[in-house]
């Protein structure tokens, strides 16, 4: 009995180091998806306020600013919005809205004239500029209109 309760905790403690695993990845020193905010409020109707109610968020934990240009963000349904020259501070976050608008500190725009993020579910990949991959964020919900990752 001795012998199944040591084992026991060590598969409850492997479980929960597993759930922590992803939150202690972005803890520090790296640049990620942050939040993605899929379900702008009110119907879906396609105007620009409602476009821009619909973001992914980035975030920077590195020490030192972060350039993001060439890098990519996609939907599952390879809807692509490159990164042109902008720099992330330490500790800071950047929103890539949905619809039109002018880049400004904290604030990307894709100037798409329809929704990308599906109201159920869907997955964020964000890429380096050479394509290779540089993190993700899936959701499957339909009971909030955000995912924090």
């Amino acid at each position: 009995m001795r012998r199944f309760r040591t084992v026991a905790a060590g598969v409850a403690a492997l479980a929960a180091a597993a759930t922590l695993a992803p939150s202690q990845a972005h803890a520090a020193g790296n640049v990620y998806v942050y939040k993605i905010h899929y379900d702008s409020p009110g119907s879906d109707r396609g105007g620009n306020s409602s476009l821009n109610a619909e973001y992914v968020q980035i975030k920077n934990t590195t020490g030192a600013k972060f350039q993001m240009q060439g890098y990519t963000v996609r939907d599952a349904a390879g809807h692509t919005y490159t990164f042109p020259s902008y720099r992330i501070s330490p500790g800071k976050t950047v929103k890539v809205h949905t619809g039109k608008g002018t880049k400004s500190p904290g604030h990307l725009y894709m100037g798409r004239g329809w929704y990308v993020w599906n109201n159920d579910k869907d997955t964020a990949t964000l890429r380096k500029p050479g394509g290779s991959f540089r993190d993700s964020c899936a959701y499957n919900s339909t009971r909030v209109d955000y995912k924090m990752c």
